[in-house]
């Protein structure tokens, strides 16, 4: 492998449950019809200017956005092979990590060998343990909360274990403490992909979460792209939820985020502060505040203030650096199936490159995510366990 990286430095972008249509295994999870980017395309026209310069019309028909011919990105989608569709699934199989088995979900809240466990170890009753949006179950269970002091428990179609507290009846290091409880004891068949920290302040019917959000992750199997580029002393860093997802291994440093606006800010700082290396970036207010609430119109504004932040960004951008913008899974917002878990579905695959001309290559669909972790890997010199790097073709 060439010991000159062709790139510089990579930025990769994961919009978080931007998916873009059914996988072929879709019915095995209840998806089937699931197509998040095409449905929220449908709902109105959407102003995409840029993604859609890059080629994101190009991966598959979208309702009122037209292709251009010669697109200035490179252009595909990606299939997850692991089982599940949650963000550590997702994440996980980016940097080469394919799972034999999902991470447990709780459609009916966590058995009670768990949480009589989890009580006891803690010295509190909980509350809650149930699925259930976060903002919802703190509007319904807060004020109880408040009056016994009982942590809320709640998880979702994710695997997550999920601890939310008032910050002034359970003090920050206190629902800490809590959620490293959790992560010991979820092990074995209940080993969760994520337990999360969920602070929230103000007065009933005005409680509001913080940003001290902390989410505690299973430790990734070795080795994964950040192990192999930490090897090679190859800088990372991580804006947004990024350093949690793989326990910070490989993290050279990284920011966290209130908004996706927020998270562009940063991905700019970072432009200044490190000129090689991986920046790897998670956005998350598509999944967190439009998907699971399926929200459409919320989804369509998000996407468009997302290509509005992008514009900018793309200015910034070196001739020797590569621009990567995917997903990590699909969360369909269209009203017409109730659920409001994630979907089964392909991800977007965009790659930009100032300094490359022309672009517009179909990357084709990528039987697996991991193909972008192993362009990674290769680009600086390393190699990951799976995915087929399609580096050359961005050349």
């Amino acid at each position: 492998m060439n010991a000159t990286p062709h790139f510089e430095r990579i930025i990769w972008i994961v919009l978080d449950s931007v998916g873009i249509g059914e996988l072929p295994d879709a019915a095995d999870y209840g998806d089937v019809g699931r197509d998040t980017l095409g449905h929220v395309a449908r709902s109105r026209p959407l102003h995409l200017p840029n993604l859609v310069r890059l080629g994101l019309a190009n991966i598959k028909p979208l309702a009122n956005l037209a292709p251009p011919p010669r697109p200035a990105g490179n252009f595909g989608k990606g299939a997850t092979v692991s089982p599940g569709k949650d963000t550590t699934t997702g994440h996980w199989e980016m940097a080469g990590i394919w799972l034999d088995q999902a991470f447990p979900v709780y459609p009916h809240g966590f058995p009670p060998e768990v949480i009589g466990e989890f009580e006891r170890r803690i010295g509190r009753r909980t509350l809650g343990n149930k699925p259930a949006s976060g903002t919802e179950i703190i509007k319904e269970l807060g004020e109880e909360h408040v009056r016994t002091g009982f942590p809320i428990v709640y998880t979702s179609g994710d695997s997550v274990f999920q601890i939310a507290a008032h910050e002034e009846v359970i003090p920050i290091a206190e629902l800490y403490r809590m959620c490293e409880i959790a992560r010991a004891l979820l092990d074995g068949p209940n080993r969760v992909g994520r337990v999360i920290a969920r602070p929230f302040t103000g007065a009933p019917g005005n409680f509001r979460r913080t940003e001290r959000r902390h989410d505690y992750a299973v430790e990734p199997p070795r080795p994964m792209l950040l192990d192999v580029l930490a090897d090679r002393k190859i800088p990372v860093f991580g804006v947004g939820k990024i350093h949690d997802i793989y326990n910070g291994r490989g993290v050279n440093d990284y920011a966290t985020t209130k908004n996706n606006s927020d998270g562009m800010v940063k991905l700019t700082e970072a432009l200044s502060r490190q000129s090689s290396g991986l920046i790897f970036a998670n956005l998350v207010d598509f999944d967190m505040l439009y998907g699971h609430r399926k929200d459409v119109e919320g989804f369509a504004r998000s996407l468009e203030e997302f290509d509005a932040l992008l514009g900018p960004f793309l200015a910034a951008l070196r001739a020797s650096d590569l621009l990567l913008i995917t997903a990590d899974h699909g969360c369909d917002p269209d009203p017409v199936n109730p659920t409001t878990d994630h979907s089964r579905e392909y991800v977007p695959i965009l790659a930009y490159s100032p300094g490359t001309r022309p672009g517009g290559v179909n990357l084709g669909v990528r039987s697996t995510l991991a193909d972008m972790g192993q362009t990674i890997a290769e680009n600086f010199g390393a190699k990951i366990p799976h995915g087929t790097s399609f580096l050359g073709e961005l050349r």
